[in-house]
C-alpha cells in the first residue's frame, strides 16, 4: 500500500447557491480531510486505503461506496452506534468556506480497529488534527502515528485546524503540537503556522518545524500557491490561477497528489529527493488543486490523473 489515512469521512453538506426565495441550497457531498486525501492520492495513481468510522445508516453505507468507487481501500473503515459525522459547509462569493460540525461516528475508532500490520505495510500514514479533538480516535490516531514511526515508515500529517471543534485556541495549539515527534511530512495553511511555529514569518516558522524534525514542510497559500522547505533551503512554487467556484477540498486534493508523487519514486519516497525533482511535483499538485477549486463539492471535484497528464488547464 502506497498511502493509508486515518481520521474522519463524513458528509459536507455544501451551500451550492440560493433559490429565487435566497434560501440557501445544499448538495450532500463526501468530505473528510484524511478520506480526501487517500481519494485524491488515489485518483492520481497511488494505491490508498482509509481507516475511520461511519454510521449504521444511509450516509455511512454512501461514503464507503464513495471510497470503493474510488479505488481506495475501504476494509478499515468501520460502522458504529453513533450516526454519520456532517459538516456543514458554507461558501461566500469569493468562494470562501465557514464549518460547523455536527459530530458523530468518526469520534470513536479505538486503537483496537487499527490494523497495525497494515500500518507497516503502508509507505506513507497519514492523519489530521480534527481526530485528536476528542473521544477515542484520539488515541488511535496516536497509536497509528506511533506505530508508522518507530517502525520506519513515513508520517504525513494535516493540522487541519477547526477552532469550533477545540475548547479554545491553547487547548488546539497543545494537541496539534503533540504529534510532531512522529511527523515527516506536513501540509499545514498560512494561519495555521503561528499555532505549531508560534510564528506566522514562513521563513522561521519553517525553520523552527524543520529544527524539530519535520523533513518536508509545505504552507499553502490559496491562490498564491505553497511555500516550502526541505533540506534547509526554502522556496515559494507558484499557485495556478482558477476560476473559484469552491474551495473545499482543494488542500486535500494538494497533499494527495504530493503523497501519489513522492510514492511513485519508490519503497523510500524521500530518499533522495533533489529540490528540482520536488518543485516538479509541487507544480503537479498545485494544478490537481486549481482543478479542485474550478468545481463544487470536495471529492465530487477532485481530478483525475489523465486530466492533468493530457495538460489540461482548469
Amino acid at each position: 500500500m502506497d498511502v493509508t489515512a486515518i481520521g474522519e469521512i463524513l458528509i459536507d453538506l455544501t451551500q451550492t447557491g440560493v433559490n429565487a426565495a435566497g434560501v440557501p441550497q445544499f448538495s450532500a457531498n463526501p468530505g473528510g480531510a484524511p478520506a480526501n486525501v487517500a481519494v485524491a492520492a488515489a485518483r492520481l495513481g497511488a494505491k490508498s486505503a482509509f481507516w475511520g468510522k461511519v454510521g449504521d445508516d444511509g450516509f455511512g453505507n454512501y461514503l464507503r461506496k464513495v471510497l470503493t468507487d474510488n479505488g481506495v481501500d475501504a476494509s478499515g473503515l468501520r460502522t458504529g452506534s453513533q450516526p454519520t459525522t456532517m459538516a456543514v459547509v458554507s461558501v461566500d462569493e469569493a468562494g470562501e468556506r465557514s464549518f460547523r460540525f455536527l459530530r458523530g461516528a468518526d469520534r470513536d475508532i479505538c486503537p483496537e480497529e487499527v490494523d497495525e500490520d497494515r500500518v507497516l505495510r503502508s509507505k506513507i500514514l497519514h492523519f489530521g488534527s480534527v481526530s485528536l479533538t476528542a473521544g477515542m480516535s484520539r488515541s488511535a490516531t496516536i497509536f497509528a502515528a506511533r506505530t508508522a514511526h518507530k517502525n520506519g515508515g513515513l508520517v504525513s500529517y494535516d493540522p487541519n485546524y477547526r477552532p469550533v471543534l477545540w475548547a479554545n485556541q491553547a487547548e488546539a495549539a497543545e494537541w496539534m503540537t503533540i504529534p510532531l515527534p512522529l511527523v515527516d511530512i506536513i501540509k499545514l495553511a498560512e494561519e495555521e503556522l503561528p499555532l505549531l511555529a508560534g510564528t506566522a514569518d514562513l521563513e522561521e516558522g519553517t525553520r523552527i518545524l524543520e529544527e524539530r524534525g519535520l523533513s518536508l514542510i509545505m504552507v499553502t497559500l490559496g491562490g498564491e500557491g505553497v511555500f516550502c522547505r526541505w533540506k534547509g533551503a526554502s522556496w515559494h512554487q507558484p499557485g495556478v490561477p482558477v476560476k473559484v467556484a469552491d474551495t473545499n477540498g482543494a488542500g486535500d486534493t494538494f497533499l494527495g497528489a504530493v503523497l501519489s508523487r513522492l510514492c511513485a519514486r519508490g519503497e523510500k519516497p524521500l530518499e533522495g529527493l533533489e529540490r528540482a525533482e520536488l518543485k516538479d511535483i509541487l507544480a503537479f499538485a498545485n494544478r490537481a488543486a486549481a482543478f479542485t477549486c474550478s468545481r463544487s463539492g470536495a471529492i465530487p471535484a477532485m481530478p483525475a490523473l489523465a486530466e492533468l497528464e493530457e495538460g489540461r488547464m482548469p
